[in-house]
């Protein structure tokens, strides 16, 4: 009787692990990722969703307009930035000022309708995750952070010159198209 009782509860948690495992459960979104509407996607899936249905598929991308232009971008992404950058650095802490664009709303309106499914992404997944709580404000649904972003998250190999490079994931370094070329209808312009 005790085997039986046993077996009942062990088949069931053998059976979760092993869905879980074959499956990809994906780890929880760290904090300054999350969004109020609780959609996540990564930059390879996408380019996956993205080449299945280009017409009905967005993706913003609200870096600065330097990073789109200079760093590269999707070519089918629409830069509208979430910030600017400013000209000074605080020297304490080595941070790089950032201005909020106060029309982020106002030009997010101009390119897309409240309807549309929309990607977001940004370097690495937090400006992203803002963007998306102000549109979801705004009474934008259908909008999901890229929280892997455009260059991904960072190398830890202490004494490595890889160390602190971003080539881990994101849409940079998941076999997805990118460019540095512009096209007019998708550069920010203020």
């Amino acid at each position: 009787m005790k085997k039986r009782i046993y077996s009942a509860l062990i088949i069931p948690f053998i059976v979760l692990s092993f869905s879980l495992s074959c499956f990809g459960a994906q780890p929880p979104v760290p904090k300054k990722k999350q969004t109020i509407l609780n959609l996540y996607i990564t930059a390879q899936q996408t380019y996956a969703k993205w080449q299945v249905n280009p017409d009905k598929i967005k993706i913003l991308d609200v870096r600065t307009p330097g990073e789109y232009i200079f760093v590269g971008h999707a070519p089918m992404a629409v830069n509208i930035p979430l910030k600017f950058l400013n000209k000074s650095v605080n020297l304490l802490t080595m941070k790089i000022s950032m201005t909020a664009n106060e029309n982020f709303i106002e030009e997010v309106r101009k390119k897309f309708k409240k309807t549309d499914t929309i990607f977001v992404m940004c370097r690495s997944g937090a400006r992203s995750a803002a963007s998306v709580n102000l549109m979801a404000a705004a009474g934008f649904k259908n909008v999901y952070n890229i929280i892997d972003g455009f260059e991904g998250g960072t190398i830890n190999i202490p004494g490595s010159y890889k160390n602190g490079k971003r080539l881990v994931n994101g849409w940079k370094n998941s076999g997805a198209p990118w460019t540095y070329a512009l096209d007019r209808s998708r550069v920010y312009r203020h």
